[in-house]
């Protein structure tokens, strides 16, 4: 997993009625974009390192991008 400052980390729900969280990484303490990351979670406006699992994914901000401009 590569990410950079911007990005969305997004980890889904792993156990019953568990929310999608979703965070925007803020800070990476890897120069090549691998964990952890430093992560402001946007319902909680919180920041935590996050060192991602197998449920967690990384969405660029190209992605993102290229989603809005598909609606």
């Amino acid at each position: 997993m590569k990410a950079a400052v911007g990005d969305r980390l997004v980890v889904e729900g792993t156990y019953n009625n568990e929310p999608r969280r979703i965070g925007v990484i803020m800070e990476l303490r890897r120069p090549d974009g691998s964990p952890p990351y430093v992560v402001r979670w946007v319902e909680t406006e919180r920041e935590t390192l996050v060192f991602p699992g197998p449920d967690a994914h990384v969405v660029t901000k190209q992605e993102r991008e290229a989603e809005l401009a598909a609606l």
